[in-house]
């Protein structure tokens, strides 16, 4: 099982509470995932009841196929309620408790909040699905073999290697690299993500336990209507069996920015689809320089989305790449190998007409001793 640290606690001070409030609206997006996605379905019904007769008739099928839909958005939900049902995070008031109590005062969940909830039905597929491991094998493995290059000394126990990932989503990246017998700490700040990670690492105790139906909520683009009913079963390895290995697992809740200021306390950092999260990627580039012991090594690999770049209540800068190598190299890192043109995809529906490829950029760096 995944230890997960940074446990959120009620205060009374006003970021706590604040924090709080933030983390009652997750709560109530979970909740409320099946009545906001059924409301968005029965739209479609009704204009699907207004049309001409005589092409309402031809569509029987189409109208069956809504019935699929619904049936599995139901589905979805039972996994929410599992999700829910194990969450734990304010001195030991369940969800179902807080909510009930706090929903007046924290209002509907925004569409932003439904569609967090939809992606991370989604990380499901990537992370712990076997219908997610081409996409696993394209953006973890180099990470990983990366890894065992580097801390290959037979003198040296594997366990000794402090490995962290931040931006861990659902922690299977984390949990592959404890498997394999170093010390690894995956770090998270969502709480969708942390709500779902404590689920499938801390409660699925055997392979294909639970299944969801990730493409539901795309209706475009779909070349045959089974496709976005079509169901993923997960994890498809057992999570609790790292407790049979030598490598020590952990998942920590927060901001990583603000959690790891300890200078040279890693022999590894390793980002995948990580860096573009930040506000200002050069905080990223310093701390992960500060934090790597003398001689360690950056693993990186991903695009360069920069997610609050069109975001207009948001402050960002977006370099691109050729200048944040610069800066890299500036903050004193060697690098060791670069591959710009690596094709990776994220949440990726492999049966629609439309697909995403990314050529992410690939590179190993080191600090110096």
């Amino acid at each position: 099982m995944a230890n997960i640290e940074g446990e959120y606690k009620e205060s009374s001070n006003n970021a706590d509470d604040e924090e709080y409030r933030h983390y009652l609206r997750i709560i109530n997006a979970y909740r409320q995932y099946k009545v906001c996605s059924l409301n968005k379905l029965a739209r479609t019904e009704k204009y699907l009841c207004e049309i001409p007769d005589h092409h309402r008739e031809m569509l029987s099928s189409y109208k069956d196929h809504l019935y699929r839909v619904s049936d599995g958005i139901a589905r979805n939900d039972l996994v929410i309620q599992e999700i829910l049902q194990h969450v734990n995070m304010f001195d030991g008031a369940s969800p179902f408790e807080i909510s009930i109590k706090e929903d007046k005062h924290i209002g509907p969940p925004t569409l932003a909040e439904i569609d967090k909830v939809i992606a991370t039905i989604k990380q499901f597929v990537r992370d712990w699905s076997k219908d997610g491991e081409e996409e696993r094998n394209a953006c973890y493995l180099p990470i990983i073999e990366e890894i065992k290059n580097h801390f290959n000394d037979p003198q040296r126990p594997k366990h000794d290697v402090k490995v962290l990932v931040p931006g861990a989503g659902l922690g299977r990246l984390a949990w592959e690299i404890a498997s394999r017998g170093y010390t690894c700490q995956g770090n998270e700040f969502s709480l969708f993500m942390l709500l779902a990670s404590n689920f499938v690492l801390n409660k699925c105790n055997g392979v294909n336990l639970h299944s969801i139906f990730p493409w539901l909520h795309q209706s475009i683009n779909v070349l045959k209507a089974e496709d976005q009913v079509k169901e993923a079963w997960f994890p498809d390895v057992n999570p609790a069996d790292i407790m049979c290995q030598d490598g020590q697992f952990s998942m920590a809740a927060g901001d990583f920015l603000e959690i790891y200021n300890e200078p040279n306390s890693w022999d590894c950092v390793a980002t995948c689809f990580f860096i573009d999260c930040a506000h200002n990627v050069l905080e990223f580039v310093e701390t992960i320089h500060k934090i790597l012991k003398p001689g360690g090594i950056w693993i990186n690999l991903g695009p360069l989305l920069y997610h609050f770049a069109d975001m207009r209540s948001e402050n960002s800068i977006e370099p691109s790449y050729d200048i944040l190598k610069e800066v890299i190299m500036k903050f004193g890192f060697e690098y060791l190998k670069e591959d710009t043109k690596v094709l990776t995809t994220y949440t990726q529906n492999p049966k629609s007409i439309m697909k995403y490829t990314y050529e992410s950029v690939f590179f190993v760096c080191r600090k110096p001793m």
